[in-house]
């Protein structure tokens, strides 16, 4: 399962509510004509991501798919038949963005996320140290863990979503994020 994961914030001008909106519906019209491989789609109001208009507010968006063959299909579907006007719209009232790809390392996206908390693997550890480190946050906050694919995209390596604001254990060093969802 990938992720693609866009940050984005609006113009100056545009009121929260109308910029939300127009996110909404762009949101519901990708929900109502899928493109091959999509699984769902999530947005969130967030402020202190550095990479997303230099840590004030800004949306986190994460479009999510079965596999990497799956990004081509739901790119063209984002701008084209019903979804095109939404996109436009919602493109419209933007003042600029970032994105990346990411891999679901662990859990499921059964639970909503509230945090995101955005980290590096410690210096030393091996990747398998790192989710035996976890595992046991992952399941007692039912949290998914995702991985950054590629080096594709501008935060730390890892991001671990769950419902409650995360304690990570000693060596990890996060950036906790509250997200306020959008969409859906």
């Amino acid at each position: 399962m990938l992720a693609y994961v866009f940050w984005h914030w609006r113009k100056s001008d545009v009121a929260a509510e109308l910029y939300e909106h127009a996110q909404r519906r762009f949101h519901k019209a990708l929900a109502a004509a899928p493109s091959p491989g999509f699984t769902q789609s999530q947005s969130f109001a967030l402020n202190g991501a550095r990479w997303a208009a230099n840590g004030g507010d800004a949306y986190e968006d994460w479009y999510v798919v079965d596999v990497s063959a799956s990004l081509d299909p739901l790119n063209q579907a984002a701008v084209s038949a019903s979804r095109s006007a939404p996109h436009d719209a919602a493109a419209a009232v933007a003042a600029g963005g970032a994105a990346g790809l990411y891999t679901l390392r662990a859990g499921s996206l059964a639970t909503a996320p509230r945090f995101a908390a955005w980290f590096v693997k410690p210096a030393g550890m091996s990747y398998a140290a790192l989710d035996a480190a976890l595992k046991d946050v992952i399941a007692a906050e039912r949290a998914r863990l995702w991985m950054r694919y590629m080096v594709l995209g501008p935060t730390p390596e890892f991001c671990l979503q769950s419902a409650t604001e995360p304690e990570l254990p000693e060596p990890f060093r996060a950036q906790t994020i509250a997200l306020r969802p959008v969409f859906p």
